[in-house]
């Protein structure tokens, strides 16, 4: 049966959130996924399962250390399917700027003084500060500026900049600010036909559909385990023929046990375990929605990852219908999602209000929301914003629904901010 007779079955989902029957959470209406989603009852059944009777140091012989890294390893293996990658390409770490330093220290042992590296000023911190820092090291940091109108990132302003110095350039897929989807793959296209090694920033995207990483050939990609419904821990995938040229930055004995060299500390142990359980909650709605096909779990994931976009951008673009009907209100990037053109993150301003004030009134109406620069304050800054105010953030997963969205617009009217 084709894909496209299908629609996202939200009942399904939210069924599968217990946030949604909490009597503490369920009276608000949750637009602050891009700081961090909800978690399945599946997670939250491996966490309380490994707490209880695995909580022991892995590894061992004994069976409740046995199963404590069986556990862990089936972690990082079904993480890996999951966005096409080896299992040894794949680190879980602390968080994202946590893995952006391990790396940034780790690299800048492949270059030399006088070296280039390029960020962009679209980006979140996480993957801006780390690389910065390298000018310490004598390397030098060029910045990739988005157009100031449209807050897009400009491919011929990318070829402009890179030269036989360029070794390394860090660029989000998906701006935690702007929504706008970049062209990742055809950015590494034009990177590595100059020899320059390509960080993709998944933060932002990896919720709205995991990537594939072979298909996009970067070298490194990164993205937050709390923003794809999970707990707080950071993923980084990385070419492992790189991973392997890398000097250790773990314990001295660690020598040549890639990843682990670039883990220092080693992972949260339930944590990591309880990474089985988004597996599968991905396994139960492919299960709901789709025929028992034998497929990887990666062709699985692309067939959910479809659902899920469709279903994001009805419900996204309902909200920009409403921004765009409001002369008030000033929208940051594209305001039509079309064939995942954009991520359903908004981030706003209005007329005449601060971003604090704007967000303070949506909350007395429920609405989960919050001002802020979200760490991309380079991006607000270039955009002319106050990033002590701010902007108002609304973002959107998968388990959103048209009701919630109406309720959003329904408290701009009810709490007369646009009068």
């Amino acid at each position: 049966m084709s894909i496209e007779n299908f629609s996202l079955d939200t009942d399904f989902v939210r069924k599968q959130f217990p946030s949604f029957q909490d009597s503490l959470s369920s009276k608000w209406s949750f637009f602050e996924n891009a700081g961090g989603s909800y978690v399945p009852q599946t997670v939250i059944n491996k966490l309380n399962r490994f707490m209880i009777s695995t909580k022991v140091q892995p590894y061992a012989s004994f069976d409740i250390s046995r199963i404590a890294g069986e556990e862990m390893d089936k972690g990082i293996k079904f993480f890996s399917e999951m966005i096409n990658a080896r299992q040894d390409e794949i680190i879980i770490g602390s968080s994202t700027t946590m893995n952006m330093y391990v790396l940034s220290n780790a690299l800048r042992y492949l270059f030399k003084k006088g070296d280039e590296i390029i960020v962009t000023n679209q980006d979140h911190e996480a993957n801006i500060g780390a690389w910065r820092k390298l000018q310490e090291f004598g390397l030098i940091i060029k910045e990739w500026k988005i157009n100031i109108h449209s807050g897009e990132l400009q491919i011929d302003e990318l070829k402009k900049m890179l030269n036989e110095k360029t070794k390394l350039l860090a660029v989000t897929h998906c701006s935690n600010i702007i929504g706008s989807i970049n062209d990742l793959k055809k950015i590494t296209k034009i990177a590595h036909d100059n020899n320059t090694l390509v960080i993709g920033d998944g933060v932002s995207y990896a919720p709205h559909g995991f990537p594939d990483v072979k298909e996009l050939d970067v070298d490194f990609y990164t993205f937050s385990l709390y923003k794809t419904f999970g707990p707080h821990l950071g993923l980084l995938y990385g070419k492992k023929e790189i991973f392997d040229k890398l000097p250790n930055q773990n314990h001295e004995f660690l020598n040549n046990q890639v990843p682990y060299t670039l883990n220092p500390g080693g992972p949260n142990h339930e944590e990591l375990a309880c990474l089985v359980g988004i597996a599968e909650y991905f396994d139960d709605l492919y299960s709901h929605h789709f025929e028992k096909i034998n497929l990887s779990r990666y062709e699985r994931i692309k067939k959910i990852n479809h659902l899920i976009a469709k279903h994001e951008e009805n419900i996204g673009n309902l909200f920009l219908d409403f921004i765009n009907s409001e002369k008030k209100i000033r929208l940051i990037g594209i305001n039509k999602i079309k064939d995942k053109n954009r991520a359903p993150t908004f981030s706003f301003t209005i007329e005449g209000k601060s971003s604090k004030e704007t967000s303070e009134m949506l909350i007395k109406e429920n609405i989960a929301l919050r001002n802020d620069n979200f760490y991309a304050w380079r991006c607000l800054k270039a955009l002319d914003i106050d990033i002590n105010d701010g902007v108002v953030r609304a973002s959107m997963v998968h388990y959103n629904t048209l009701n919630d969205v109406k309720k959003l617009i329904k408290a701009f009217e009810n709490s007369k901010i646009l009068i």
